[in-house]
């Protein structure tokens, strides 16, 4: 306690050295090129000239061309972004980024603090700025910074939307996200768990309103995506590079060829679906809505076709749970032991400076089995908040049974 009060104390200027020292790496090295923000700078402008999906970033690697990958609505949504210079839209969005990171830090710690964030706001509040600070170490965050890429901003919009109380805007927020990127589309599942009818009701409409202003912007460009390139993984980047952290990514390189949805995909996501439906109930029952949020998430990012290791930022409100939360230490401990390492360990870079090429799918061995480390440390998770939660749940109604009944002998 008496560390974590002298870190607060100074947590402001932590999170400046951490943004400072962060920023030089970036800018003095691959990063400061920012070329998956680059894609969505100069294409966005030809979803209003019909050739969205056949053009490529003129910043494109030798060996990778960057097309646009999401629907219309997504290029619709970057197009203010567009209207300024390069440089100014470069610095605004890493700006935005770090303030979507602090944001979502914030709110994990709100939904773990309960009642007690009432009483100790001002602490709570210096506890996510020093978790900002460090978390801009985590390997997701660091690349998301690199490629410039929007996961810190969706997952912010993902989480706002899934705890709003308020059912339209719930249900709304969500939606739109997931017109932009369709991947937070399966954060819907939490609002079935949790029984929110109306909330799950107005994201589909939201959803189907964003596919329906594509489709009136550009009908044939539209059709084009939902009907040709939608599933087309392969237009979105090689399935067996390091850098896919999907379980998609990890079989095909462990087997030598790409899996596609064939028998060990159907397989290893049926076990996925399954221990995630487990963590999940367990979550909505124990009544901790990060956690059953983080569940959904994570089972979105296994069975993606694709699930980039900067998309796995998801990891980072899940340690703000493991350290606060009320769990039990075995579980907390465990998890913080699988995680730590992975996450503040370029272990991706360290794969990738020894796969042959981003598109070569068999790897040896040793290499495919450290090709897993995101996806079954993601299994294990659900396994573990699946037992963690659900002890928890038995705890607390063996209490309250107890409770109940020495209330009845009193009277």
């Amino acid at each position: 306690m008496k560390l974590e009060r002298r870190l607060l104390a100074i947590a402001p200027w932590l999170l400046v050295i951490s943004a400072v020292a962060r920023t030089w790496i970036i800018v003095t090295g691959f990063g400061n090129e920012s070329i998956d923000l680059y894609v969505y700078w100069s294409l966005a402008p030809h979803v209003l000239d019909g050739d969205l999906y056949q053009v490529v970033s003129p910043h494109s690697p030798p060996d990778f061309p960057l097309p646009f990958t999401y629907p219309p609505f997504g290029a619709l949504v970057f197009l203010p972004m567009t209207w300024m210079s390069w440089g100014l839209a470069q610095w605004s969005f890493r700006l935005l980024s770090v303030l979507c990171l602090y944001w979502m830090v914030r709110v994990a710690l709100r939904l773990v603090a309960g009642e007690a964030w009432a009483t100790g706001a001002r602490l709570w509040r210096q506890r996510a700025i020093l978790w900002t600070a460090v978390l801009l170490w985590m390997m997701p965050v660091f690349h998301t910074f690199e490629f410039g890429q929007i996961n810190l901003v969706l997952a912010a919009a993902v989480l706002a939307a899934m705890v709003a109380r308020d059912q339209r805007t719930a249900g709304a927020g969500l939606g739109l996200t997931a017109g932009v990127k369709l991947v937070p589309a399966i954060s819907g599942l939490y609002f079935l768990a949790s029984r929110r009818w109306a909330a799950a009701g107005w994201s589909v409409a939201a959803f189907a309103a964003t596919a329906g202003l594509g489709f009136l912007v550009d009908f044939d460009q539209a059709r084009k995506y939902w009907f040709e390139l939608l599933g087309d993984a392969d237009r979105v980047g090689p399935i067996a590079t390091a850098h896919n952290q999907s379980l998609r990514g990890a079989l095909s390189r462990s087997l030598g060829h790409d899996v596609g949805l064939s028998w060990p995909w159907l397989v290893a996501a049926a076990i996925s679906v399954v221990l995630a439906l487990f963590a999940l109930r367990a979550a909505v029952r124990a009544g901790d809505a990060l956690i059953g949020v983080l569940a959904v998430q994570f089972l979105g990012l296994l069975l993606s076709p694709i699930s980039w290791d900067h998309h796995w930022v998801w990891v980072a409100p899940l340690l703000v749970w493991l350290v606060h939360a009320r769990i039990a230490p075995w579980a907390r401990n465990t998890l913080l032991a699988l995680w730590c390492p992975v996450m503040f360990w370029d272990v991706i870079a360290f794969q990738l400076d020894r796969q042959p090429t981003i598109w070569t799918i068999s790897r040896p061995g040793w290499l495919s089995a450290l090709g897993w480390v995101y996806p079954a440390f993601a299994l294990v998770t659900l396994v573990v908040i699946a037992v963690a939660r659900n002890g928890a749940h038995e705890v607390a109604e063996l209490a309250d049974r107890d409770e109940r009944e020495l209330t009845t002998q009193r009277l």
